[in-house]
């Protein structure tokens, strides 16, 4: 038999006959592996597994034993630390991934959301950015949110303001998130348990603080866990993350990942280029004149340098 894992708790895992949903908990027959000195979760949520039931020696229900993880479609994935080898899929077979930033509280880190855009470009996940809590700042930062839309929209993807608070960007999100498994991710402290329930109030995931001291967001939700939507579709509630290392991609790949890089990159003088010291770069000219940001030209920089941590 075939199900949807919908809830990750270590060793064990909840499963659930997507489109319906009955879930019930099952564990891993045996050692699975998947890529074992690399992985560190062999199962995440959103795989497809086969399963099949065994007979309680206490004559109680039957245990599922997860017996097979089926081929994915796509996953997100991220390597913990920039010394560590070992990578973590955060979900797998996403239809939408809805990144969560907030400009303040805690503040946004650009670099820190290219990072999950590539991932999201290397495996073929459609992303759409959400900014959220935005009456807590729309009045003093309005220059500073105009500047931002205009990095991301200029560079392809869509972007969401949104309030829990007000209900703003609420309805638009709760209508495209029907008949898709969407993955809300981002830092801890930037609000995707709040928005989770905004978007589904019947629903419980824990909504945390932000630290008076730092500003900085608390982990809160600690599991990673599917929930059906009321209006329709799933949503991937995942832990906050820190830290978003690369995974599966090559230096030189790196610029395909960035929209707007791969289209004026078809005018650079030389092929391969690497969009640093190459004379008639192409790239380089469209950081110059506007076209693309400075800030994501930054963030692919950096990225190269962090592929040396690597190797």
């Amino acid at each position: 038999m075939e199900a949807t894992v919908v809830k990750n708790a270590g060793s064990h895992y909840v499963l659930s006959a997507l489109p319906q949903w009955n879930p019930f908990p099952a564990v891993l027959r045996g050692k699975i592996r998947l890529k074992a000195s690399e992985i560190t979760n062999p199962i995440a949520v959103g795989d497809r597994v086969c399963y099949c039931l065994e007979e309680s020696r206490d004559g109680g229900q039957p245990l599922a034993l997860i017996t097979e993880i089926l081929p994915r479609r796509n996953y997100v994935i991220r390597r913990s630390t920039n010394l560590s080898r070992q990578a973590h899929i955060i979900a797998a077979n996403v239809d939408m991934a809805y990144i969560i930033v907030s400009l303040y509280f805690p503040e946004v880190k650009l670099p820190f959301l290219d990072r999950i855009l590539l991932t999201c470009e290397l495996y073929g996940i459609p992303a759409t950015i959400v900014l959220g809590k935005t009456d807590m700042y729309r009045d003093f930062s309005a220059d500073e949110i105009a500047r931002f839309r205009s990095i991301y929209e200029g560079a392809g993807y869509p972007v969401i303001e949104t309030s829990v608070v007000t209900g703003e960007g609420i309805d638009g999100i709760r209508e495209v998130c029907k008949g898709r498994v969407n993955l809300f991710s981002g830092e801890s402290g930037v609000g995707k348990s709040s928005l989770i329930k905004a978007l589904d109030p019947s629903l419980d995931p824990k909504v945390g603080a932000i630290s008076s001291v730092h500003l900085q967001g608390k982990h809160t939700t600690s599991l990673y866990e599917m929930y059906p939507i009321s209006s329709g579709g799933y949503v991937i509630d995942s832990p906050g993350i820190r830290g978003f290392g690369l995974v599966d991609v090559q230096k030189e790949e790196i610029a395909r990942y960035f929209p707007e890089m791969l289209k004026a990159s078809a005018d650079c003088r030389f092929t391969p280029c690497t969009h640093t010291h190459e004379p008639g770069c192409a790239v380089k000219a469209a950081v110059d004149a506007g076209l693309i940001a400075p800030e994501r030209y930054n963030s692919y920089l950096g990225m190269l340098e962090e592929d040396k941590k690597f190797r």
